[in-house]
């Protein structure tokens, strides 16, 4: 869905490159993480493939159009994009804000309203108490919700994101993170997400692109940059804990035994990841656990060792 062929972009001529000599595909329907140091070129990079920053050489091409000859207005009504800090209209209601994209692409009214309280439903979001609000009368993670929903109102097969989650609370982070893989679990798009939050990579990101000074120093799976770190540059980056954060991405499922255990005095649930099964082991000074099915139900036990053999 999006290649990026030898491109680099330098703000000064003479000066080093922001980004340098870099090639990237992305699939159709995966998400990509941009992550690395601060000034690694990572948000350039995602800038580069809607125009709001032009490349100095190299090639871009989104779902086989080469958008370094595009007319950029046009390219970015067709391209998602959201922000750390939302950016929604503060004199425009909720409806509005959404319908903002949809208008300028001259879509009829009654199908603008349609796709408004459809996505707000999408987003977990009740269209009969929030169409009239405006962003103030929201909550950070509200407006969120709705930076999201305004991005997919045209139904772009492709959407950028710069540190979407950032400016939230952890704990709301991480629902809002669980909230949007849903979301792409319904509405298959192909996603660009930039982001300094490791954890935020690991969770949402199909494959991950580590950077430095301008290039990509590994391209892959989180359980491959996890497990098979190509330098000691991304082995620091992603920490003497990348052992444990690995486990993040296999649930108890994963590992669970068959058979119930008598030795088993607390319970995880089958769905919860492996390394919040080992926080509740050392929480409760125990090896095992009862693993219990979506009902309740214990289906079997999980053992520290089945862990580690992950």
């Amino acid at each position: 869905m999006i290649r990026m062929e030898n491109v680099t972009k330098r703000y000064a001529e003479g000066a080093a490159p922001s980004v340098d000599n870099l090639t990237l595909e992305v699939p159709e329907g995966s998400t990509v993480a941009l992550i690395g140091p601060s000034g690694c070129g990572k948000t350039t990079t995602m800038r580069m493939i809607n125009r709001l920053i032009e490349p100095t050489e190299g090639r871009i091409f989104v779902n086989g159009e080469d958008v370094t000859q595009a007319d950029p207005v046009q390219l970015r009504r067709h391209i998602g994009y959201v922000i750390q800090n939302v950016g929604l209209f503060p004199h425009m209601t909720i409806a509005e804000n959404i319908a903002a994209v949809p208008n300028l692409l001259g879509w009829d009214q009654p199908r603008i309203r349609k796709r408004t309280e459809d996505l707000l439903d999408l987003v977990g979001l009740d269209p009969k108490e929030m169409l009239a609000r405006y962003p103030r009368q929201l909550s950070g993670g509200q407006r969120q919700r709705i930076g999201v929903a305004r991005a997919l109102a045209a139904d772009p097969a492709v959407l950028l994101m710069d540190e979407p989650f950032g400016a939230i609370d952890p704990i709301a982070r991480a629902r809002l993170q669980d909230e949007f893989r849903q979301i792409l679990s319904r509405v298959r798009k192909t996603v660009v997400l930039v982001t300094h939050d490791l954890d935020e990579a690991i969770r949402l990101g199909d494959r991950i692109a580590i950077m430095k000074a301008g290039r990509i120093v590994q391209y892959d799976t989180p359980d491959a940059i996890l497990s098979k770190p190509v330098d000691d540059f991304v082995s620091n980056f992603v920490g003497v804990d990348r052992a444990i954060k690995r486990l993040s991405l296999f649930s108890v499922a994963d590992a669970a035994l068959a058979l119930p255990s008598a030795n088993a005095k607390s319970s995880v649930a089958a769905s919860l990841n492996l390394r919040d099964a080992l926080s509740l082991m050392v929480a409760g000074n125990t090896d095992i656990l009862a693993v219990t099915g979506e009902d309740g139900v214990v289906v079997g036990h999980l053992t520290r060792e089945a862990i580690f053999s992950i």
